[in-house]
């Protein structure tokens, strides 16, 4: 089993920055691709950004050149930096990995979630 702990998430005035982290842990071989979900309340969850394991990176169009995407493959954490942060980027979000584990099996994880508030 592959455990996905998110922190970092916070209130923040609008204007501000946060950085939201991801820590893996258990019974990992490699971590292919990573990606930072988030669900606002009354709307379907979205894809923020992802990350391959090569550090090649996509965002979603409203958080280009506000948010930053990252990892540490030797600590198996992601993080993403959100500055400028507004009042709509206000949503629980999510970590995401696909695992290969040591047996190499491949599964999909998720995170508990974090909450970002962004006020006014």
């Amino acid at each position: 089993q592959v455990q996905l702990v998110e922190s970092g998430g916070g209130l923040v005035q609008a204007g501000g920055s946060l950085r939201l982290s991801c820590a893996a842990s258990g019974n990992i071989f490699s971590i292919n691709a990573m990606g930072w979900f988030r669900q606002a309340p009354g709307k379907q969850r979205e894809l923020v950004a992802s990350i391959t394991s090569g550090s090649s990176t996509t965002y979603t169009d409203s958080v280009k050149g506000r948010f930053t995407i990252s990892r540490d493959n030797a600590k198996n954490t992601m993080y993403l930096q959100m500055n400028s942060l507004k009042p709509e980027d206000t949503a629980v979000y999510y970590c995401n990995a696909d695992v290969t584990n040591v047996a190499r099996a491949r599964t999909n994880y998720w995170g508990q979630g974090t909450q970002v508030t962004v006020s006014s």
